[in-house]
């Protein structure tokens, strides 16, 4: 019995630096939430600009270097974005800064 309740102890045991939990706990979830809103966002960038240079280029053959320029330089700001949100999201995973 006396193990029993040496090993059930430490269960209820409150550490020193207790946080806000369901503040951590939110701002992890938000943050997942931002991520996958970003990248499904970012996706259906990547799609629209593909697709529109795909036919640009199918009308007008001769400025294929020019609308390529323009879709790889399109494409690094859509990806750009996605990656800010990455690391905010990162942010706020590792570091919580609003729980302590």
């Amino acid at each position: 019995m006396l193990l029993v309740a040496g090993l059930v102890s430490p269960v209820y045991a409150q550490d020193a630096g207790a946080t806000n939990t369901a503040l951590v706990q939110w701002s992890i979830i938000t943050a997942g939430f931002a991520l996958a809103i970003a990248a499904a966002g970012g996706a259906l960038g990547q799609g629209r600009a593909v697709s529109s240079a795909t036919e640009a280029i199918a009308r007008n053959p001769g400025a294929a270097g020019e609308i390529r320029g323009a879709l790889i330089l399109g494409l690094v700001l859509i990806e750009s974005l996605v990656i800010y949100v990455l690391l905010i999201s990162l942010i706020l995973f590792f570091l919580k800064p609003f729980g302590g």
